[in-house]
């Protein structure tokens, strides 16, 4: 039996006799239970189901959530202490979501951009689900990594080689991990943002400050700052990490200037395409703009909100991974890889980057009218329609105004990026223009009656 020892039959108990049946209690017979009796310091507080979820969440979580942009301050402002916004959610299907209290929204972010079909998309839960009904890891790796390798190799201009990760920091990391074990160099020069590991903090606590000295910040865009920056590096420069759209799409005189200063210094050119890739084009930014770097990280839209992300690149440079390490237990579980799957099988079957533009277009102009009715000032829609921001001259406004459309059904996002996704059809667009408006109203109110 495989799990007696839970039951007090270790393996080398005799079997009960052949007539002994064990029984379950009579209706009338009294189950004692005998487990000791818990201190009061280990109960439950008294009052666990009166408080809020955010209450709740505060109480355990150091930040209040795991997700830094799910933080009550982050999506409604510091000054939002109203208990009836959202904070947790019990179900999600196409653009909805359902919240803990019941009340169902319009989500504008999808998941920070993780999910660019729609939540619980029918196809890439059916393969998840049969993923997991198959034994999700063993000891072995899925044979979906293999296939799922193969199809990114087809996809992806730079991806001569792929290694499969779970979350973007991780993939960025493995990044500059193979470009220094490449060039043997140390230095990197970034311009993004790239995740929480230490290399990549900017003037974080808990950073070492010789970590912190061996990546050089350059504004995006900016050519002559990164010219600068590759000069002061010299020979210990190991790559150029960037991201190709950072609220808006980069010149292409930055990225070709990028990948000139990488060619004659021996450094490494990554793209961080954690963001766009499978949104602005399944090869990511580096398909649109004809500029192929050596390393490229990929994740969010990948697998359509399931934890996966890869770090693609060329041989030469992928190739180095043998001589140093970069592992992850659940790298190659298969119910993301399933998912990931799924999503390249529709963007086999349609123009799915195609549609995402186009509902941003469309989104977007649903705040641009909305901002033109009301005649409120001080904001616009900026940014790549798969991915825009509201930009406002106030954070305060900001953040009144996305309080208001909450309560007016729809989730935004403060500051980049509203992101647009498949399942954003019209009766979704009516209903966003329509809670834009209110809010866009109600903030005027707000302003006057101050």
């Amino acid at each position: 039996m495989a799990f007696s020892r839970f039951f007090g039959r270790g393996r080398d108990a005799a079997p009960p006799p052949a007539d002994e049946t064990i029984s379950a209690p009579a209706d009338d017979e009294e189950l004692v239970d005998d487990t000791p009796e818990a201190d009061a310091d280990d109960a439950p507080p008294e009052d666990a189901d009166q408080r809020s979820w955010r209450e709740r969440a505060e109480a355990l979580l150091p930040t209040g959530a795991s997700t830094g942009s799910k933080r009550f301050t982050a999506l409604w402002g510091d000054d939002g202490d109203d208990e009836t916004l959202p904070t947790h959610f019990v179900s999600a299907s196409g653009c909805r979501i359902v919240a803990v209290g019941g009340t169902s929204y319009i989500d504008c972010t999808m998941a920070l951009g993780s999910v660019a079909l729609g939540y619980a998309e029918p196809s890439v839960s059916r393969a998840v689900v049969d993923a997991v009904a198959e034994g999700s890891v063993s000891a072995l790796s899925s044979w979906r990594e293999v296939e799922l390798a193969e199809r990114l190799h087809t996809l992806i201009p730079c991806a001569e080689r792929v290694q499969l990760l779970k979350s973007g920091a991780e993939a960025t990391s493995a990044a500059v991990r193979l470009a220094r074990a490449y060039t043997g160099r140390d230095r990197v020069i970034a311009s993004g943002y790239f995740g929480w590991h230490d290399w990549a903090a900017d003037k974080q606590e808990g950073v070492t400050a010789g970590v912190r000295n061996d990546t050089v910040r350059v504004p995006f865009d900016d050519v002559t700052a990164l010219e600068q920056a590759v000069a002061a590096a010299g020979s210990s420069l190991a790559a150029i990490i960037l991201e190709p759209v950072v609220e808006r799409a980069a010149s292409d005189a930055w990225l070709r200037r990028a990948r000139e200063l990488c060619d004659a210094s021996g450094a490494a050119l990554i793209f961080d395409e954690i963001k766009t890739g499978f949104r602005v084009a399944p090869g990511g930014y580096q398909e649109k703009c004809g500029i192929t770097p050596d390393l490229a990280t990929f994740g969010k839209a990948l697998a359509n909100g399931f934890p996966l992300a890869a770090v693609v690149g060329h041989a030469t440079l992928m190739d180095a991974a043998r001589r140093t390490w970069i592992s992850s237990t659940l790298a190659s579980e298969s119910s993301a890889l399933a998912a990931a799957l799924a999503v390249l099988d529709w963007h086999d079957e349609a123009d799915i980057c195609g549609t995402l533009a186009e509902t941003g277009r469309e989104l977007r102009a649903t705040f641009d009218r909305a901002i033109e009715a009301s005649g409120v000032t001080g904001v616009v829609t900026e940014g790549i329609d798969p991915m825009f921001l509201l930009r406002w001259d106030d954070p305060a406004r900001e953040s009144y105004f996305v309080r208001a459309a909450a309560h007016a059904g729809v989730i935004l996002k403060r500051g980049a990026y509203n992101f647009a996704a498949v399942a954003h059809d019209e009766d979704a667009l009516r209903e966003i223009e329509a809670a834009a408006s209110g809010a866009f109203v109600a903030l005027a109110e707000w302003e006057g009656s101050r």
